[in-house]
């Protein structure tokens, strides 16, 4: 499972031209699921992404998680963070769990986070979206559970 982070300032994203979700400050969150993965990978990833002390305390310096500030969480379901680039010109997407065993995945992440008390919108698993985000810092972080 892969999670790309981005601390934001606001963040939005649209199907077919409709804000399907909205938040604050918090974190843009990118989720990618693998073939394999399992439940401890997702329970691992929303908990890392919880606690993470990416937000700046009273003197700047990275001390507060997400949990700390009562932040917020964009989740997007991302299937080409599985994209392998390494032969030919078009990505290959076979590491990507198919929607059958990502689409459960999915649901369950944003259970786990609203379970955790954070305020969870969410994009649409497979449809055509447009994000749009101000990246606070910026701060941007990739997580892989099999790393």
């Amino acid at each position: 499972m892969k999670a790309v982070i981005q601390r934001v300032s606001r963040a939005s994203v649209r199907v077919d031209g409709e804000t399907i979700g909205k938040i604050n400050r918090g974190y843009t969150v990118l989720l990618g699921i693998a073939q394999g993965d399992q439940d401890k990978d997702l329970e691992w990833i929303v908990d890392k992404i919880c606690n993470l002390r990416v937000f700046p305390n009273n003197i700047g310096k990275f001390d507060k998680s997400l949990l700390d500030i009562n932040g917020e969480v964009l989740l997007v379901s991302q299937f080409t963070l599985f994209g392998d680039c390494r032969k030919g010109r078009r990505p290959g997407f076979d590491s990507a769990a198919p929607p059958e065993i990502a689409i459960p995945f999915y649901e369950k992440s944003i259970s786990l986070f609203k379970a955790k008390g954070v305020k969870t919108e969410c994009g649409k698993f497979a449809a055509m979206m447009e994000v749009e985000l101000i990246n606070d810092g910026p701060v941007t972080l990739i997580l892989d559970s099999n790393e």
